[in-house]
């Protein structure tokens, strides 16, 4: 195998693995174009442990914009890698999933899963 399969072989290890128990991608490669503001943000949720979750307004605060909770839900629904930057961790006041690039669904599968993946199994 090849420096460069080796390489890419790890790298869909980490994905498989976030895939399956919500583990962190954090060494993949991103070539990613984004704002400041944009990457603030995304650094955001990639530190909401799996399975949780916290409001756009919280996430605004956590950057030191509490007034840009709006610009905070654009810049997640600009988010282009959702596996590495997990922007269904954010969600509105109260709860409610609010939008998803993706749909709705689907960033309630990925918080369920997550979910599922953290609780002890059952002997």
């Amino acid at each position: 195998m090849t420096e460069t399969g080796s390489a890419l072989g790890g790298w869909v290890s980490e994905i498989v693995a976030h895939l399956d128990c919500g583990r962190a991608t954090s060494s993949l490669p991103l070539d990613l174009q984004a704002t400041a503001f944009q990457w603030k943000v995304w650094r955001e949720p990639q530190k909401i442990p799996a399975g949780e979750t916290r409001s756009y307004s919280e996430v605004a605060a956590a950057i030191g914009s509490p007034g840009s909770t709006r610009a905070v839900a654009s810049a997640c629904a600009k988010n282009q890698v959702a596996l590495v930057i997990p922007c269904h961790r954010v969600v509105r006041r109260g709860g409610e999933l609010g939008g998803y690039r993706w749909g709705i669904e689907r960033k309630r599968e990925l918080i369920e899963k997550e979910r599922a993946a953290r609780k002890p199994v059952a002997s």
